[in-house]
C-alpha cells in the first residue's frame, strides 16, 4: 500500500521542522510527504525546502492564496492542491504541520489497513500539553477522526467525494464514510502530540461558519441547537451558542448549497440522534 501525506502549511515555522522530524524517524515512512505552502510571510516554505533536499520523498510546493483566513476551505482548497503533485497512492493523508507522530505511526496505521478490507479512514489520538504533561484535547469524542490526523483509504476518498471547502469538513468526511459503510476506527495507543491546541484563533465568524456547516450537512434545527449547546458548555459561552444558531439560520434563509443529499442527510441525523440517545441511556 503506496502512502501519500499532503500537509497544508500558513506560517508554520515554530512547528515545522519537529513535525517533519518525526515522519523522518517513522519505522515504516510514508512513500511521498508534500508540504503545501499557503502564501506564508515566515520561513515556513524555506525549512519545507531544506528537508525536500534532504529527503526524496518530500517534496515542498507552494500555492498563492488570499491573506484572507476562510475556516475550513482555505485549508481543504491548499490539500487539494497539494494532491494534484501527488503520485499513485493506495492511502491518501491530509495532516498538520503542528503535530508530532510517535515513531510506529505509519506502520500500526497500515497495519489496520491491511488487516480490515472495510476500513475506510483511520488515526491516532491528540494530545495537549498541560502544566508539562500531555493530555488527551478533549474537544471530541476518542471515537472521532481529528482534522490534523486524517487517513483515508482511496476507495473511501474516492466514494464520499474527497473534502468539502468549508467548516465542518472533518466531520461530514467520516458520517459520509460511515454513510457507504466503510468503517471508521481510531487507535488509542498512538497518541499524537498537538503543539498547538485547536481553537487557537477561533473568531465569532468561526462559531457562524460552524452553524452554516450544521444546515450544509442537514442537521435540521433541533440537532443544530443541542450540538450548539455543547459547543458553548465546554468554551464556558453563551454567545458562541447563539453564534453557531444565528449561522444557521443564515444559512438556511440564504438557502446555501448543501454537502450532502437528502438521503445522506437522513443517514446522519439518525446517526447523531442514536449517540445522542445512546449517551442519555
Amino acid at each position: 500500500m503506496r502512502i501519500s501525506i499532503v500537509i497544508p502549511a500558513h506560517n508554520e515555522a515554530s512547528y515545522l521542522k519537529d513535525c517533519l522530524d518525526s515522519f523522518v524517524a517513522q519505522t515504516h515512512r510514508p512513500d511521498e510527504v508534500i508540504i503545501v505552502d499557503d502564501n506564508s510571510s515566515d520561513e515556513t516554505f524555506q525549512i519545507a525546502s531544506e528537508f525536500a533536499q534532504s529527503h526524496d520523498w518530500i517534496k515542498a510546493v507552494q500555492r498563492n492564496s488570499v491573506d484572507e483566513h476562510i475556516p475550513g476551505k482555505k485549508v481543504v482548497d491548499t490539500f487539494n492542491f497539494g494532491l494534484q503533485h501527488a503520485s499513485a497512492y493506495n492511502l491518501i493523508g491530509k495532516f498538520d504541520a503542528d503535530i508530532i507522530l510517535p515513531t510506529n505511526y505509519f506502520e500500526a496505521i497500515l497495519n489496520r489497513f491491511q488487516s480490515n478490507w472495510k476500513l475506510g479512514m483511520c488515526s491516532g489520538l491528540l494530545y495537549i500539553q498541560k502544566n508539562n504533561d500531555w493530555v488527551y484535547e478533549n474537544i471530541a469524542d476518542k471515537t472521532h477522526i481529528r482534522g490534523p490526523i486524517k487517513m483515508y483509504h482511496k476507495a473511501c476518498f474516492d466514494k464520499i467525494g474527497g473534502l468539502r471547502p468549508g467548516v465542518g469538513w472533518d466531520t461530514v468526511d467520516v458520517l459520509l464514510a460511515q454513510y457507504h459503510d466503510f468503517d471508521t476506527q481510531t487507535v488509542p495507543e498512538l497518541q499524537v502530540k498537538h503543539l498547538r491546541p485547536t481553537g487557537h484563533g477561533y473568531s465569532s465568524k468561526s462559531y457562524l461558519s460552524k452553524g452554516e456547516a450544521m444546515y450544509k450537512m442537514r442537521y435540521g434545527i433541533v440537532l443544530t441547537k443541542i450540538a450548539a449547546l455543547k459547543m458553548a458548555w465546554q468554551a464556558r459561552s453563551i454567545r458562541l451558542y447563539l453564534q453557531a444558531v444565528f449561522g444557521y439560520l443564515k444559512a438556511f434563509f440564504q438557502r446555501q448549497p448543501r454537502y450532502v443529499s437528502k438521503g445522506e442527510g437522513k443517514f446522519i441525523r439518525a446517526y447523531r440522534w442514536k449517540g445522542i440517545w445512546s449517551k442519555l441511556g
